[in-house]
């Protein structure tokens, strides 16, 4: 029985460690490397030129990818009235105010979380269990708005959400190993225009450093950033 780092060796001599490669290369590299039982998740790696301690060089945003991200995601839309109605119709799996006692409570069955602005003041006392998982509804990231149908759908057709971190890293799931090359590779690509949309008026330098793609197990495929310049 072969162990997972002889595996791991095998999958990563396939690749070129020194070389960059397009986009479709990349994506089929990654796919060919995988070697879990499971369905593995294909991530992005983007290491940015940009210092995130100044607040005019934070990068963060949504995307909503073509293909989705292959993970069924449990929205949580916390509204009244007419706009909880919306957000039954448009598919949303948990609606009410009472889901903000539920939350108090230590209740987290969710993956993100739209609130009308209303809701808003009685999340403040949340920010400290919310913030840390990225569950805490933001406006620039569409999930504190009146029309919730549009971000229910939106979350429920693919659209991620992205922000660097201190290291001035972004990471971003763009779908599974199961995709097709095809797939993968126009998620990708819709990534990376959002990214390079993104990037700041004060960023000076090199914007895109490196981009990797990887799959949960698999080994790092380097992307030509030559295209994002």
């Amino acid at each position: 029985m072969q162990t997972q780092g002889k595996r791991f060796k095998e999958a990563a001599a396939s690749i070129d460690r020194a070389r960059m490669y397009p986009v479709a290369d990349a994506v089929a590299l990654v796919k060919g490397a995988a070697f879990a039982k499971f369905d593995e998740t294909v991530d992005v790696a983007v290491r940015l030129g940009v210092d995130p301690r100044h607040a005019d060089q934070v990068v963060r945003g949504t995307v909503v990818l073509p293909h989705g991200t292959g993970k069924s995601v449990r929205v949580l839309v916390l509204a009244q009235g007419d706009r909880a109605k919306d957000a039954e119709a448009a598919g949303a799996d948990f609606v009410g105010p009472e889901y903000i006692q539920k939350l108090k409570d230590g209740w987290l069955d969710c993956d993100v979380i739209v609130a009308t602005p209303d809701m808003m003041g009685q999340l403040g006392a949340l920010g400290r269990i919310l913030g840390p998982r990225g569950l805490m509804p933001n406006p620039k990231a569409g999930t504190v708005t009146m029309d919730v149908a549009k971000a229910v759908k939106e979350i429920k057709a693919g659209k991620i959400e992205f922000r660097v971190d201190k290291s001035g890293n972004v990471h971003a799931p763009v779908g599974k190993v199961s995709f097709s090359a095809d797939q993968l590779a126009e998620n990708v690509t819709a990534f990376m225009d959002t990214i390079t949309r993104s990037k700041p008026s004060a960023a000076k330098g090199t914007y895109i450093r490196s981009v990797t793609i990887s799959s949960t197990m698999g080994p790092g495929v380097k992307l030509d950033t030559a295209v994002y310049r």
